[in-house]
């Protein structure tokens, strides 16, 4: 079993990053320069913190860049599957983990690793068995899909002490709703990042994209 007092600090740095972030950028790059150029565009918009998916070759490769060369950005290595994932992932240089679904093994897994963790659940029997574990600041994953706000309500009674991060179908239209609901820290999306723009390299979008999600936090949160 992990440290109780070790998971419970780990949890804390979860939900401040989560918390101070509000919205969470989730991104997926196919080369570093589209990995710096997006990043820059997040920074400038007013989003330092992103979910950087495993999803293709170069993933880890641009955690790594983007820890160097932009210290100021905080980064949860995203689509986390596996132990690997973990080591390579904190290798890399990540902040904290996240996951879209969370197995008993991979729960273990992450109560053992050395940085915050995000684990994703999408029913409440699953959120109950991470919280068996320590786990009190969870990814809802896919939010819509599960029923989104009125999920989240529903999980606010019975499991009064967890937060929250809804990621999936949520966009501009919705985001100040999500965000409001008590046991939400944070929500991700990639509603700023379009692929239309991003093929063309419309970058400015991006930036006034992400400005505008970072104003839904200011007018949510104050």
């Amino acid at each position: 079993m992990p440290n109780v007092s070790t998971m419970s600090e780990r949890q804390q740095r979860a939900a401040d990053f989560l918390r101070k972030a509000g919205v969470l950028p989730v991104i997926t790059v196919h080369t570093l320069d589209e990995a710096r150029a997006i990043a820059d565009a997040l920074l400038e918009g007013g989003l330092n913190t992103l979910e950087l998916t495993l999803r293709t070759p170069v993933a880890i490769d641009a955690l790594a860049m983007l820890k160097r060369e932009r210290p100021d950005i905080v980064i949860g290595a995203g689509t986390i599957l596996n132990a690997d994932n973990i080591r390579t992932s904190i290798d890399a240089g990540a902040d904290f983990l996240v996951t879209p679904g969370t197995p008993p093994a991979l729960a273990d897994a992450l109560a053992e690793a050395d940085i915050p963790v995000v684990p994703g659940a999408a029913t409440p029997t699953e959120f109950m068995a991470l919280r068996e574990r320590g786990f009190r600041n969870c990814k809802l994953f896919p939010a819509s899909a599960v029923g989104g706000l009125a999920m989240l309500k529903g999980l606010a009674g019975p499991l009064h002490d967890m937060r929250f991060c809804p990621t999936g179908g949520i966009s501009e239209s919705n985001a100040a709703e999500f965000l409001s609901q008590p046991n939400v820290l944070c929500i991700g999306g990639s509603w700023m990042l379009d692929k239309g723009w991003l093929e063309v390299g419309d970058y400015a979008r991006v930036r006034e994209t992400a400005a505008r999600a970072a104003q839904i936090v200011r007018d949510v949160r104050g």
